[in-house]
């Protein structure tokens, strides 16, 4: 009866998931879609602490160990949910990402682990002929994969906050590729090895996916990492899903696999965005060394500056606004002047729209959530293709730190490290205002020739002082 209310327990959890995700699809029922899947999860894991009996009638015992840890990650993830900026909102969901793949690695390990010692007695005998082949792909994969995620989730962790630089050298993908088949190499000795003598090669295992997994991300920087985190992400729910199959745990399996499908659709989808091959974003390095020029002002010719006064009167007097919402939003944590000038501009006559690019910012909807703290209505978010099809008939664009999803570069340079990438076509509104600290160039490092355009003004100053200062313009026109 148990195993009933069990397979119960897993199916009322697998269900919520799925029902979870379909939710998250839609800024007006995510936060919902998340509750549910988390009471779902809470659900599985009660019913798995409580129920499950393994093959011999025994439960679990260690309930100290256990409630232990889930305290204790439970106080530690409340905590740095609640105190993370938006700014940094992209690394910490890459450091959790990578702690989910170290989970699911450590659980390969420790099945692995519970195999050799229960033969450890049998030392002349093949590992081969203890373990089917398919079991050990399936922990093997669990323990690669895993491994790969949690170190390169890591590594894009600390590109995001600025601790790890993007570094590559001649040869790089050779050697990645060298790495890559010692961590396969290391994997079929260990299969075909005694099991007195595999341990040390199922080791190397594990030392060669690490290695691969900071190798892997390292050179990859730029416009490419939001592609690198949904990547990592799906490697991650494959690597759960090898865990659930191994224990025959029906809701993780689940889970997993819905994490990597997801995971990887909206990899493909992000690089059909950007116009380029998951090949090409891997090897290609995507901005990861492109090198600024030391005065892009001086190089490109002159730009032009606009006041705060005159900015409020082109904006009160205009019929269609967009404002287009980057990472210098994020860091200046302007979402809710942001929002404050929109209503205020509606107030006036002003219709007012975001367009969001597909890769603005630092991960997957990274503006959509920023704007969705801010209670901007789900129906103002334009999506690029959208966003393209209304530019020439706008009278003003409000570009908010967004850099290199509107640089006319990846149309007309074939020089340009981001040629072929699909960008917001601002410039085909009758003015575009560019609202920076500086001139430095953005994220992928490159030079914005938009801020040298006719049409282009640049008005400078931190994102959220310049839109308060903006809309105590516009209440006092």
């Amino acid at each position: 009866m148990e195993l009933n209310i069990l397979t119960v327990c897993y199916l009322v959890a697998s269900v919520t998931f799925i029902l979870g995700l379909k939710m998250l699809s839609n800024p007006a029922t995510a936060r919902k879609g998340n509750l549910i899947a988390a009471a779902g999860m809470t659900i599985a894991i009660l019913g798995t602490i409580f129920l499950y009996t393994d093959t011999e009638g025994h439960k679990l015992q260690n309930y100290a160990w256990i409630f232990g840890g889930i305290i204790i990650g439970s106080v530690v993830g409340t905590l740095a949910a609640k105190k993370v900026k938006m700014t940094a909102m992209p690394e910490m969901v890459s450091l959790f990402n990578g702690m989910g793949g170290a989970c699911a690695a450590l659980i390969s390990a420790a099945e692995f682990y519970h195999i050799y010692k229960l033969h450890e007695g049998a030392g002349d005998t093949a590992f081969s002929a203890i373990v089917p082949v398919g079991y050990y792909i399936t922990i093997v994969a669990g323990a690669i994969i895993g491994t790969v995620s949690y170190t390169g989730s890591v590594i894009a962790w600390g590109k995001l906050n600025g601790r790890v630089k993007d570094f590559s050298f001649k040869g790089q993908h050779i050697v990645n590729m060298i790495v890559l088949a010692l961590v396969l190499v290391s994997a079929v000795i260990a299969y075909r090895s005694q099991v007195g003598n595999m341990f040390i090669p199922f080791m190397l295992i594990g030392l060669f996916a690490f290695v691969y997994g900071v190798l892997f991300v390292l050179p990859i920087g730029g416009a490419d990492m939001p592609v690198v985190i949904s990547l990592l992400n799906s490697f991650t729910g494959v690597a759960a899903a090898c865990g659930g199959f191994l224990y025959d745990n029906k809701a993780m399996l689940t889970g997993g696999i819905l994490v990597g499908a997801a995971g990887t659709l909206l990899t493909m989808l992000m690089c059909k965005a950007m116009n380029r091959s998951l090949t090409n974003v891997l090897i290609g390095s995507f901005g990861g060394g492109a090198k600024a020029g030391p005065a892009g002002a001086k190089q490109q010719g002159s730009y032009k500056e606009i006041s705060l006064s005159d900015t409020a009167v082109v904006m009160s007097y205009a019929n269609k606004v967009f404002i287009v919402p980057g990472y210098g939003l994020a860091v200046a944590q302007a979402q809710h002047a942001c929002h404050e000038l929109e209503k205020l501009l509606e107030e006036k006559g002003v219709t007012v729209k975001y367009a969001i690019h597909p890769v603005a910012g630092r991960m997957p909807g990274h503006m959509n959530v920023l704007l969705a703290e801010a209670d901007v209505p789900y129906d103002k978010l334009l999506e690029m293709e959208q966003a393209n099809e209304e530019f020439s008939t706008t009278d003003v664009v409000l570009i908010l730190g967004a850099n290199d999803v509107v640089n006319p570069a990846a149309k007309t340079d074939p020089s340009s490290p981001i040629y072929g990438m699909p960008i917001l076509d601002v410039e085909l509104a009758k003015n575009v205002i560019v609202n920076k600290r500086s001139m430095k160039p953005g994220y992928a490092g490159i030079e914005n020739d938009l801020f040298f355009r006719p049409k282009t003004s640049m008005l400078f100053g931190d994102a959220k002082k310049v839109l308060q200062d903006l809309i105590g313009e516009i209440k006092n026109l």
